[in-house]
């Protein structure tokens, strides 16, 4: 499995720690996120995950800012991106089982590290469901 993960300047210790707790699971993992922590725009580092996400380089991506919402907003501007924003397992374990999630967005400034790390755990290891959940995801695309 290869994943994708970015992130600003409030998610670099998250980064870090999500990416070590990947790679020890025999993970691959393609750093698109800054290793800083001065300030940057977050735009700059989720573009990259979410064309690699729907180019299919990689298997899923991981987002992590302040509140999650602006990479959030941004990831899922590209069609074929589904980014849900969560800051528990239980939402994790429904943007994955009902929306078929390709990208996890988390808030670094309304998590803790440990909870990010299980959120990715509950991410990697839930299934979609399909059916009709799959119904509702194919009316997600905007067909003008």
């Amino acid at each position: 499995m290869k994943i994708a993960i970015g992130n600003d300047h409030a998610g670099t210790q998250y980064k870090f720690a999500v990416s070590e707790y990947l790679k020890n699971k025999g993970i691959e993992v393609i750093n698109h996120g800054t290793d800083e922590s001065s300030s940057v725009d977050y735009p700059d580092f989720v573009h990259p995950v979410a064309q690699a996400v729907t180019g299919k380089t990689v298997d899923l991506g991981i987002l992590i800012c302040g509140s999650g919402n602006g990479v959030a907003m941004t990831a899922n501007k590209y069609p074929e991106v589904r980014a849900g924003l969560c800051w528990s397992k239980e939402i994790v374990t429904l943007i994955r089982a009902h929306n078929n999630a390709n990208i996890l967005c988390i808030p670094a400034r309304f998590t803790a590290v440990e909870q990010a790390i299980e959120m990715v755990e509950v991410f990697l290891n839930t299934k979609f469901e399909g059916g009709r959940h799959q119904n509702r995801i194919s009316k997600i695309p905007l067909h003008c």
